[in-house]
């Protein structure tokens, strides 16, 4: 007689059968698409009817007052839905997409903030997205619930084909469109700097000629009238009022070149880079020396950006910097031009340290160029500049 033995755990009286530990067959990836299909349905419920409940109805009533604010807003709120929609999928599909660009807002009044919401392609793409969600999300749902009763062996397989529809949906529907957004939204808030730097030019100029040649022509004006009534009861007075006209016309003169020189230099226009900055580093108090590398001549604008980026960058050294010499290396790679700027002053610049340099970094990022300042405390302080290069027209 053969006795049957049965795995019992020590100091079991009753010598029971012990069970290994419960463990799930799926794992943990499965879990968050079984997830993610089950709140299909609530949540293509719940955009199924904002989009129909709000953007139908601005679109409805966009014949009157009320429908394209109505409108305009339903677009906002299917942004943040997809929004939502994103994180979802980044967290139970691992699906990771970057987030549009926002829409832009600086120096915008209403009516132009709810254009740009109306013709935003984002918003219409979610709305998109919620609207075709719902018969999704009810067979998914109903799919999945009824696999996880019935269909048990299958489901990891038909959890994953069925989320890789999601995924596709997610893409397609919830990216950026190939950064194109992101990059309009880059190049609206560049050419509101733009914008600024040019008015705050202006004002300058307005400023300079205000204050310097304007008021000093007043002057010789008014010197030349006194010389005029003095001519014939005391012409040495007259002389000698003249001769001091004579000298204010020459400051006056130089003043205006110098305005001039400021707007955009002669040398640059007629001779090109490499003589306009031979030009303006020859005005520092600091050595410099020059190289430039230029098969060609860029375009007028790239040109005009690179010389005033070099002017202002030695003002700074002869300013600031405590150097004994300084270098300006200009050259071309393959299509960017690169200006490095260097001394051997006591360092400790930085984009943070100034408007002066601040707003040359946005400057060069306007034109989608780079500003890179390297400059440790003691220096020396290298400065690299990237411009794109475009040929002359």
């Amino acid at each position: 007689m053969t006795a049957s033995h049965s795995a019992s755990r020590p100091g079991d009286a009753q010598g029971e059968t012990v069970l290994p530990p419960a463990r799930f067959a799926l794992d943990s990836q499965t879990w968050k698409e079984i997830a993610h299909l089950l709140a299909n349905l609530p949540m293509s419920l719940l955009g199924f009817s904002y989009v129909m409940t709000v953007m139908f109805t601005g679109a409805g009533l966009s014949i009157t007052v009320i429908g394209l604010p109505v409108l305009a807003v339903g677009l906002a709120g299917a942004r943040q839905l997809g929004r939502f929609e994103r994180a979802r999928a980044r967290v139970l599909l691992g699906v990771r997409i970057d987030e549009p660009s926002p829409l832009p807002r600086r120096g915008r009044g209403f009516l132009q903030r709810m254009w740009e919401a109306l013709k935003d392609p984002v918003g219409w793409r979610a709305g998109l997205y919620e609207l075709i969600r719902l018969p999704w999300g009810i067979l998914t749902f109903a799919l999945t619930l009824t696999s996880l009763f019935v269909l048990w062996p299958v489901l990891p397989f038909l959890a994953r084909g069925l989320t890789n529809v999601d995924r596709a949906m997610v893409r397609g529907l919830l990216s950026p469109s190939d950064e194109l957004e992101r990059r309009i939204a880059e190049l609206e808030s560049d050419r509101g700097v733009v914008v600024d730097t040019a008015a705050a030019d202006l004002r300058r100029i307005e400023r300079d000629l205000h204050d310097g040649a304007q008021a000093r022509l007043v002057n010789l004006a008014m010197g030349l009238g006194l010389a005029k009534e003095k001519l014939l009861e005391d012409p040495d007075t007259a002389a000698s009022m003249v001769e001091e006209a004579h000298g204010e016309v020459k400051l006056a003169l130089q003043e205006l070149r110098d305005l001039a020189r400021g707007i955009h230099p002669a040398v640059l226009t007629d001779r090109g880079l490499d003589a306009a900055l031979s030009s303006v580093a020859s005005r520092c108090t600091v050595p410099v020396k020059v190289t430039a590398d230029l098969p060609s001549r860029p375009a007028p604008a790239i040109e005009g950006i690179a010389y005033f980026t070099v002017s202002e960058l030695l003002q700074n050294i002869s300013k600031h910097s405590g150097a004994r010499s300084a270098a300006v290396d200009v050259w071309r790679t393959d299509d960017r031009l690169l200006i490095q700027v260097w001394d051997d002053g006591r360092g400790g610049a930085s984009l943070d340290g100034g408007t002066g340099i601040r707003g040359l970094a946005e400057r060069l990022g306007a034109v989608d160029g780079l500003f890179v300042v390297d400059s440790p405390p003691g220096g020396p302080t290298t400065v690299t500049a990237e411009l794109p290069w475009r040929d002359r027209s």
